[in-house]
């Protein structure tokens, strides 16, 4: 009985030590995808830089276009968006493997809106402040997937790409 507590108590100190953050303190990693919105379909790059086991901190960029007609008069918009995150990830309250990413975090961004075609030409931007929560699957110790939800601002919506580990 004793050997077997033992056992199972090794085992488990095992898995708490080696579960950690897919992207360990002091390492980053480049994502690229696309994203749903309301808005266009935007391409993105973002960067995420692991500062504690559980947290990661970020930047992102993205970019959309889209038309519309509106009064039989057709508007050409591009959207040009920066924003700053912090993530909590979850692999090691739920002891989830390390091929898996589960995160929930904050992003404050800044967008800058150009209307070209609209009276003489439109030009806005605004801040933002929105919650994401998301999640990566690793192929390989290096590249993976990611899908993300978002709400709350121009970088609303959803998205999917790939994260490369730096």
């Amino acid at each position: 009985m004793k050997k077997l507590l033992l056992t199972l108590a090794l085992a488990f100190i095992s898995a708490v030590a080696f579960t950690q953050n897919p992207l360990p303190v002091g390492k980053s990693q480049l994502n690229l995808g696309v994203g749903l919105s309301g808005w266009g379909v935007p391409v993105y790059l973002g960067f995420d830089y692991g500062v504690h086991k559980n947290v990661t901190i970020g930047g992102e960029i993205s970019y959309r276009s889209y038309n519309h007609n509106w009064n039989s008069n057709r508007y050409n918009h591009n959207i040009i968006g920066l924003s700053g995150n912090v993530n909590y990830h979850f692999n090691t309250i739920l002891n989830i493997p390390p091929q898996w990413d589960f995160y929930t975090g904050l992003n404050l961004g800044f967008f800058y809106w150009n209307s070209p075609d609209s009276y003489g030409g439109d030009n806005r931007s605004g801040v933002g402040l929105a919650a994401q929560i998301g999640g990566r699957y690793y192929f390989s110790d290096r590249v993976g997937v990611n899908l993300e939800f978002g709400g709350g601002n121009a970088f609303s919506g959803g998205k999917f790409g790939l994260t490369f580990k730096l």
